[in-house]
């Protein structure tokens, strides 16, 4: 190390390029580097979907999902395989480990698939694979309205929909609110009758009339000629020109027996803007994608398609999450700002202007530095970079302090400015570099933090060992090289506010009024360092169990204020799409009052992709999104006031998500219940249901159990039906005439550019339940009543078989509310089901937020495991001395003291992920005063008389920078911890954003443990010094005492 400061020293004009180069390079890639809000965790999920018109849920699981499960087991990287079997198919997810390749997943699913597909019924359609997103929250909503034709509107509304699948960014681009067209055939039964026509024909006539014949070609020995029978209907006239009976020169068409027109299917959702219909592209990005850059391409898209829109069709965006990601990353991006002006007026004050503006110069360096490994890697700047960089302002100057602190002291002593800074960074390099490492060693186990936790938080300790690795070049190459050209001048210090602590040069120097006060607080504790000790380890016991005893619990991850939520509405019945409506409107015009709003978006309907796990019961959602936080009141105020209103609506059930941060774990309370015994499992569930409705403390409980309807049943009596001619497909044609219509054949007019369904069906008034037995069947026997074979009745709604890794399982899910933490709630069922009597036969789990919070705990223990160990191999090597790695490493223990204080004063919970990374970090920060104080200690001890001599020697001679690297760590924090904001542009300051919510326990847990290590560093690591010699001293007096007696 020393010959590679000796060449950046002799070669400054060398390294002044490099500098200059590094910030420029720095700067571009700062401006280059994708931005986003949240990291964005690739947990790839593909979504199989199996259709089996007709068949049962039973057979749907014995034929389709036991063809394919068992071959997608075995794929690599598969977490979980979720299955639903139901009435006319089912439907496979694979939920794959966080982090794995989304396009090796999907490769490899339709490989497999593939493969088991040739075991499925010769009915079962094409399976249909894709991949899907988590995320129920889209990144942007398009909403077309205007006051022109419905058909235009959804033309428009399709044709801009495709453009926005089209681009690579979007997952999907999900069509609210629109019916698709179709051309209706209305035959009347009593023309039908008339003519002697029956319906079964009318619908064969039409299907092999519309038909494009390619009849081969003709060889005529003069030249080859394709033949075609063209009979493709082109119009409406067309249709109702087709004949189907003649008698003599008369010809009937089904212009005579029915009407034609273009119409649209009924409805099955319905979406709203701001209370007025409209239809929406609800649009949804790929996962690790920018979301600010997917936003302004479909911006852009948006407004290059509605150039060529006809007058009067307007849009509009709404939920763009966009805008909330811009104003959360200026906030850091102001607390950044912030901290570097805090800690670089304490570094001025304390070493001069030449000085503090040397150690500042580190900090632009390796912060751009550091964003250039993250653009060279493909990461991102999200909001856990930004904190990361917060977190490092006070540490990546703790080197380029001791060096430029080491270096003035040596020209205090007259020597010259060059070789001052040669000497502070040869004789302070293995120190800097023994503490750097140290602190890397703490950080770098989380790299390899599994799970969804661990995508989230992985970016922390990539960003801090890229920037504090940046920080040691600054240190002991950039720094010196720059001081020796442009530092202060030699000879006494005329900028600098504070003289030198201590000199062995100069026993007689000034000493502060502070350094005096602490020489003798240390002479006094050096005298019992014994007592010393024992009361630190008294207070670690002591503040752990008052913790522990009168603490606030555990918490799995920060509540951060959201800027948008969803409202579900849950009804019970066989409701129509218009029923669903008119309950859902009453709701909207409720939240509509609401001044807090900048839009409320509706949809009625059934749920689609993600949301699909919801309630069956839902009827429908309102997605609302907030005006700035600064100017309304706390959502959770909003969303209770909103509950108050709705319920002046019986019958309907209001749940709210909130748009939650951090890594997407669902309801904090989450049981599995898996057992073979469907009848089992289904009591179990009543049985936790039950008790859980007696919980105070949780609230919108949910099981996915099915709910209870009616459905019609036709019982086919088939030996009648045989004897008059009649069959299940026959009999199924006439039923659909009143149901849905029968499709006959597809009609693709000019006016459009899709192929439209061509239905024939009854008139309005005959679609209804008592027409069923008057259905009149043409058969061979003739004109036959469907009474005669067929029986109707009522039946239980049939549900959805639903299993979890091949075996059959049922979910409960809840919310907690406001105060409540979820791992109390947690307990107090784990504790109610060892005591209770579930079947034997059922497995309970719990999965959501609880499976990740055991996770991140295993592993947070883990990796403070590993790098205790590897901080004790580096202060082992550094300093040969067990005992010295072990005074060090115990003053990390000791700082959990400080953590624990601050959470019993703040009244905040142990937060497993936040806290727990605080304390990892803190051990990082805390060893680097504890190196560098022994360091000294070791090389004054050499040409000291005593050893009290040295350490009181020592202790006063790191005073300053070991005080300047705490205040500069905790100041680079305060606003974090404070929840303070200074907006530099606006000038203005505001408290509690939600940008500042995110790190608090982790400020926290780091600024109170750094505070009391410091007090260890400088009171209770001397005495522990101070106490190995005194045992030293008596061992050896022992055995010379035992020598002279055996003498």
């Amino acid at each position: 190390m020393s010959k590679i400061i000796d060449i950046a020293l002799l070669r400054t004009r060398t390294i002044l390029l490099a500098f200059l180069m590094i910030l420029i390079a720095g700067v571009i890639a700062y401006i280059d580097i994708p931005k986003e809000a949240d990291p964005d965790i690739p947990i790839p999920i593909i979504y199989i979907l199996l259709k089996h018109d007709g068949i049962s849920p039973e057979d749907s699981e014995r034929q389709l999902l036991q063809s394919i499960e068992p071959k997608l087991r075995s794929i690599e990287g598969v977490k979980e395989v979720r299955s639903s079997a139901y009435t006319g198919g089912a439907s496979i997810i694979l939920e794959f480990d966080a982090g794995f390749d989304s396009n090796r997943a999907l490769y490899e699913v339709r490989e497999r698939v593939d493969i088991g597909k040739v075991n499925l019924p010769s009915e079962t359609k094409e399976p249909i694979i894709k991949e899907v997103n988590l995320n129920l929250f889209p990144v942007l909503v398009v909403t077309l309205s205007g006051n022109i034709p419905e058909r235009t509107l959804v033309k428009f509304a399709t044709k801009l929909r495709d453009e926005l699948e089209g681009i690579n960014s979007v997952l999907e681009a999900n069509l609210t609110g629109t019916r698709k067209e179709l051309v209706e055939i209305i035959i009347d039964p009593a023309q039908l009758d008339s003519y002697k026509i029956d319906s079964i024909q009318v619908m064969q006539t039409i299907a092999r009339s519309n038909l494009l014949v390619a009849a081969g070609s003709l060889d005529t020995g003069n030249g080859q000629f394709p033949i075609k029978v063209p009979g493709l209907y082109e119009n409406l006239p067309n249709i109702l020109e087709q004949p189907l009976k003649t008698s003599g020169d008369s010809v009937i068409t089904i212009g005579d027996i029915a009407s034609v027109r273009k119409s649209f299917r009924e409805p099955n959702s319905i979406a709203r803007l701001s209370g007025k219909p409209s239809i929406g592209i609800e649009v949804k990005k790929r996962n690790g994608e920018n979301i600010i850059q997917t936003v302004k391409e479909v911006r852009h898209a948006v407004e290059n398609s509605s150039r060529h829109w006809p007058n009067g069709l307007n849009y509009t965006f709404s939920q763009d999450r966009s805008t909330n990601i811009k104003t959360m990353l200026r906030e850091l991006q102001n607390n950044i700002i912030s901290a570097v002006l805090l800690v670089m007026i304490i570094v001025v004050a304390a070493l001069g202007w030449r000085s503090g503006t040397l150690v500042g110069v580190a900090i632009p360096g390796s912060f751009l530095l550091g964003i250039l490994c993250l653009a060279s890697l493909g990461l991102s700047i999200n909001i856990v970079v930004l904190f990361s960089l917060i977190l490092s302002v006070g540490m990546l100057v703790d080197g380029a302090i001791v060096v430029t602190e080491f270096a003035d002291r040596q020209q205090k002593k007259g020597i010259c400015r060059r070789e001052a800074y040669r000497r502070s960074a040869k004789r302070m390099a293995w120190p800097i570099i023994a503490s750097t490492t140290t602190t890397l060693a703490a950080f770098f186990p989380l790299i390899f933090w599994p799970g969804i936790v661990g995508e989230f938080m992985k970016f922390l300790p990539i960003t801090l060992v890229a920037v504090l690795s940046a920080s040691l070049l600054m240190a002991l190459i950039f720094v010196p090289t720059l001081g020796s050209l442009f530092g202060s001048v030699g000879g006494p210090s005329t900028d600098a506010p504070f003289s030198p602590k201590f000199d062995k040069a100069s026993e007689q120097e000034d000493i502060s009024a502070f350094s005096q006060l602490y020489k003798t607080i240390l002479e006094k504790a050096l005298n019992n360092p014994g007592k010393v000790i024992l009361t630190a380890v008294f207070m670690l016991i002591g503040v752990q169990y008052t913790y522990f005893a009168a603490g606030h619990g555990l918490q799995f991850f920060p509540d951060i204020e959201p800027e948008t939520a969803n409202i579900y509405v849950r009804a019970r019945g066989n409701l129509s799409i218009h029923e669903k409506a008119e309950l859902m409107y009453g709701i909207e015009q409720d939240v509509l009052s609401m001044k807090e709003l900048k839009s409320v978006y509706t949809y009625i309907g059934k749920l689609k992709g993600a949301e699909e796990d919801l309630p069956k019961d839902i009827i429908g959602k309102l997605q609302l999104d907030f005006i700035n936080w600064k100017e309304r009141r706390k959502t959770s105020v909003i969303l209770k006031e909103i509950m108050e209103k709705a319920k002046n609506h019986p019958g309907l059930l209001i749940e709210f998500m909130e748009e939650k941060k951090g890594p997407p774990t669902g309801k904090p309370l989450k049981i599995r219940l898996t057992s073979e015994n469907l009848d089992d499992i289904n009591r179990a569930t009543q049985l936790i249901r039950n008790r859980m409705e007696k919980m105070p403390g949780l609230t919108n409980i949910e099981d996915d159990r099915d709910i209870p309807g009616i459905e019609w049943e036709l019982e086919i009596d088939r030996r009648q039906a045989a004897k008059f001619g009649a069959d299940v497909a026959l009999i199924g044609n006439y039923v659909q005439l009143i149901t849905n219509g029968m499709k006959v054949t597809t009609f693709n007019p000019i006016d459009s550019e899709e192929e439209i369904d061509v239905v024939v069906r009854y008139p309005r008034q005959f679609r209804k339940l008592d027409q069923f037995e008057k259905i009149q069947i043409k058969t061979s026997k003739g004109m036959v009543p469907i009474e005669n074979f067929v029986k109707w009745a009522p039946q239980a709604k049939i549900g959805i078989i639903k299993r979890v890794n091949t075996q059959r399982t049922r979910t409960i899910k809840s919310d907690v509310e406001a105060g409540i933490l979820p791992n109390e709630m947690v307990e107090d069922i784990k504790s109610w089901l060892n005591e209770s009597n579930l079947p034997r036969t059922v497995t309970v789990k719990f999965k959501g937020e609880d499976e990740e919070q055991q996770k991140a705990k295993s592993f947070l223990v883990k990796a403070f495991s590993v790098a205790l160990f590897i901080m004790a191999v580096v202060l082992v090597t550094q300093f040969n001395s067990f005992y010295s790695a072990f005074l060090i490493l115990s003053a990390v223990l000791m700082s959990t003291i400080g953590v624990l204080i601050g959470l019993l004063i703040t009244g905040k919970p142990f937060g497993v992920v936040m806290t727990g990374v605080g304390v990892i970090a803190l051990a990082g920060i805390v060893v680097n005063n504890n190196i560098v104080l022994i360091d000294t200690f070791d090389h004054i001890k050499k040409s000291t008389q005593t050893v009290k001599d040295a350490v009181l020697q020592a202790g006063m001679e790191r005073l300053r920078p070991v005080l300047l690297t705490t205040v500069t760590t905790i100041l680079g924090l305060l606003p974090m911890v404070l929840q303070i904001n200074v907006d530099f542009l606006t000038r203005e300051i505001s408290i509690g954003a939600p940008s500042t919510q995110w790190w608090v326990s982790l400020s926290t847990a780091i600024v109170f443990g750094l505070s009391f290590a410091t007090i260890l560093t400088l009171i209770v690591t001397p005495c522990a010094l101070q106490f190995r010699a005194n045992i030293q001293k008596a061992i050896r007096v022992y055995k010379e005492k035992k020598q002279r007696l055996q003498a």
